[in-house]
């Protein structure tokens, strides 16, 4: 499979329903078997995950990079979806954000070889970043300042700085010497708290 992504065939046509259920069923699989072995982990063992064939893969993937940009591109628009679902469905926008937070370190410490590849030459990769900035900063915004307008946390926190927080706990995840960035965040996350 090449490394380079293709640009999307523009087609007014919408996607039919059974060829949306096996794309999404293609990212679920592939975000699952890439936590688990990498971004380079064999296309036929996604598409086995995923219950359908290596060609219906390569139809909608033509490249490995057309499938890790959409993959990671589908984790951050699920999470950043989650903000306003979360503030509707629990009770306290503070407990709303400790799930959001909860969530985002699941995105983080998941993304194994990802970074990699984030930082890699190849272009396709470069706005990535910027997508994961200019949907999940709004999200945690959204969720920040729900709370501090119940009076729930400071008022001061801003949401860039409490993601590169979580962030920056999650970089240790993947080693040794019983780390654990889900309880450094929990206390991270307790300290907003006011009373």
């Amino acid at each position: 499979m090449a490394t380079r992504a293709r640009p999307a065939p523009s087609t007014s046509r919408p996607k039919r329903a059974d060829a949306r259920r096996n794309e999404q069923a293609l990212l679920d699989a592939a975000a699952r078997i890439f936590v688990t072995a990498g971004v380079n982990a064999p296309i036929r063992q996604i598409a086995a995950e995923a219950g359908v064939g290596t060609a219906t893969i390569y139809r909608h993937f033509p490249a490995r990079a057309d499938l890790i940009v959409a993959v990671y591109r589908h984790q951050v628009d699920t999470l950043a979806e989650a903000a306003p679902a979360l503030l509707e469905s629990t009770a306290g926008s503070y407990d709303a954000l400790v799930q959001w937070i909860d969530r985002f370190v699941d995105f983080l410490v998941t993304k194994l070889g990802l970074a990699e590849v984030m930082q890699s030459d190849d272009p396709c990769f470069d706005p990535l970043h910027d997508y994961f900035l200019e949907r999940l900063v709004p999200a945690c915004a959204q969720l920040v300042g729900a709370a501090a307008e119940r009076g729930e946390i400071r008022a001061d926190i801003e949401p860039l700085e409490l993601m590169r927080g979580v962030g920056n706990l999650c970089a240790g995840a993947g080693g040794s010497h019983g780390f654990d960035a889900r309880r450094l965040v929990g206390l991270l996350v307790a300290g907003l708290r006011l009373g």
